[in-house]
């Protein structure tokens, strides 16, 4: 009886959607993409929110960025063919924006807006990013 229970669980979670796109290809079914957008020109507190959210996201999530479930990248919005984001995610300064695509759509996005008020206390800072980003992941 025990292992017709153990065989039945197996089955389910075999079948069951979040299992499934992880067996199926070994990776998982989205992801998050963590964008810190800046321009050509910055300022020390511009390189500082780069830092900072750099830190956040590698300190934090090792495994979901080993894994390809989170990425992190730096994006210029003024070198050519990245214009679009500027539009995309109603930029008008640098910004952090935490991205959820599945299948390649973007399902939904997040400006994380209050880094500019944080940057003065990295602890809240930190915490402020590492919440959403868990937020994102879930």
């Amino acid at each position: 009886m025990k292992k017709l229970i153990v065989i039945l669980l197996a089955a389910v979670a075999v079948v069951s959607p979040g299992f499934s796109a992880f067996a199926a290809e070994g990776k998982p079914d989205g992801k998050v993409i963590a964008y810190y957008f800046h321009g050509t020109m910055r300022c020390p507190t511009c390189y500082k929110l780069e830092q900072y959210s750099k830190e956040a996201i590698e300190t934090n999530f090792k495994d979901a960025l080993a894994s390809g479930k989170l990425e992190f990248k730096v994006v210029n919005v003024e070198d050519r063919g990245n214009e679009h984001y500027g539009d995309e995610y109603q930029l008008y300064t640098k910004s952090l924006i935490l991205s959820l695509v599945r299948d390649g759509k973007q399902i939904k996005w997040k400006n994380f807006d209050k880094i500019w008020e944080y940057v003065g206390d990295k602890q809240i800072f930190l915490d402020y990013v590492k919440s959403g980003v868990v937020d994102f992941l879930k």
